[in-house]
């Protein structure tokens, strides 16, 4: 029985997650999704079941600023924000879910913007 796209990506989604789960020690999980025109970042604390923070690159801090927001550097601004923003939040240590995404491109750019911002993980 051949496996559809959606199916893998499901498949390596719920891996990722798994071994996140293992890990993570209580500490807040950084979530990234990538779509064709846009990337998202949120901070879940997963005890709670609550969003603690996000961005994107559709907020409106950033979008006015970005020529285009399907970039790397689109991808790097955000997550800078989302570090900033979880320093508001105060959030220091997190736990980086790439979801069933290579850490590669857009993905690898979001979490160096991070550490750049200042999390760690």
């Amino acid at each position: 029985m051949a496996s559809t796209t959606s199916q893998l990506f499901a498949r390596r989604q719920r891996r990722t997650r798994l071994s996140i789960r293992e890990k993570s020690n209580g500490r807040v999980r950084l979530s990234v999704f990538r779509s064709g025109k846009h990337i998202y970042a949120q901070l879940i604390d997963d005890a709670q079941g609550k969003t603690l923070a996000s961005a994107s690159t559709v907020d409106k801090e950033l979008k006015s600023s970005l020529k285009t927001t399907s970039t790397v550097d689109a991808a790097r601004k955000v997550g800078e924000l989302i570090a900033k923003r979880a320093k508001e939040a105060k959030v220091a240590e997190v736990v980086f879910d790439r979801g069933g995404y290579i850490y590669h491109g857009r993905v690898k750019a979001l979490a160096e913007g991070a550490r750049e911002g200042g999390l760690s993980f």
